[in-house]
């Protein structure tokens, strides 16, 4: 797939302009996998929560998609939650607020009557070129949305999970290897795992299990709302498979751990990342 130099100028960015737009479609028929589950994703509307949110869907459950205010993209993703017979509800705000948390997940379970899977996946990034240009408001908001946000929406959902539910939480090959450019985002993506692992052991006697999916670079409103055209224009092209990957091929992962298939699976985290050998 060839990626042209292209930005935009807000995050977490718009997936509606990205050319070519991102390929979220499931790839194979259903097998009944979340059949009568409810799934509560943040970062819902596009990119790799778009992915996960239809793919549960195909898989037979009902979405609650959470966005901060990309209201284009969230419809796009309600529509495609629909088309493949499941319900969805949209809920806009900002997960860095323990308060909006907890009404997300009142009203999910007010819509749906349960929630069985929680997919923490909100996100956003911005680059420096060194750390003395890191303002304190952008380590601020950026360990809000990516840290605070999962402790706030996890704390929120788990009086509504019960024994077999799952938490799954999106981290990034950057948490393992780092990213100059991002001192920040890389800080609050190891937080997430070390998070996934120490709530894993906490949980394993409820029977909640609590994986984690780290992936490499993939084609998301993230990339052109974070780098230059340049930038942009070479990503992912030097990972071992030579090209930056698609949403869709990330959210099985997800699928995988919200679901009985990992049932002796917790504490642990796939790495989806195009070849690229980290280490834990």
């Amino acid at each position: 797939m060839d990626i042209p130099g292209q930005t935009q100028d807000h995050q977490p960015g718009d997936e509606h302009a990205m050319t070519p737009r991102p390929d979220y479609a499931p790839r194979f028929p259903s097998s009944g996998r979340l059949e009568h589950k409810v799934a509560l994703i943040t970062g819902g509307d596009s990119g790799i929560g778009r992915a996960a949110a239809v793919l549960f869907a195909r898989e037979g459950a009902d979405v609650a998609i959470v966005f901060r205010e990309e209201t284009e993209d969230a419809e796009e993703t309600r529509r495609a939650v629909e088309a493949e017979g499941q319900r969805a509800l949209l809920i806009a705000g900002d997960i860095g607020d323990e308060a909006f948390c907890q009404q997300a997940v009142a009203r999910t379970v007010a819509a749906f009557g349960r929630l069985d899977v929680l997919v923490n996946n909100a996100a956003e990034q911005h680059p420096v070129d060194d750390l003395t240009e890191l303002p304190a408001d952008q380590l601020e908001r950026t360990f809000k949305t990516n840290v605070y946000g999962y402790f706030f929406m996890s704390k929120a959902a788990l009086p509504h999970l019960g024994e077999g539910a799952a938490i799954v939480n999106t981290t990034s090959v950057t948490a393992y290897r780092g990213s100059e450019q991002l001192l920040d985002y890389s800080a609050t993506r190891g937080a997430i795992v070390a998070f996934t692992r120490a709530l894993a052991t906490g949980l394993a006697p409820r029977g909640i299990r609590v994986n984690g999916v780290a992936p490499g670079p993939i084609w998301t409103p993230l990339i052109p709302a974070s780098f230059s055209a340049e930038k942009v224009a070479s990503f992912g092209k030097k990972q071992p498979l030579g090209r930056a990957g698609q949403p869709n091929e990330v959210a099985s992962c997800h699928l995988f751990l919200a679901c009985a298939d990992s049932s002796y699976m917790t504490g642990q985290v796939l790495h989806p990342n195009g070849g690229e050998i980290v280490g834990g």
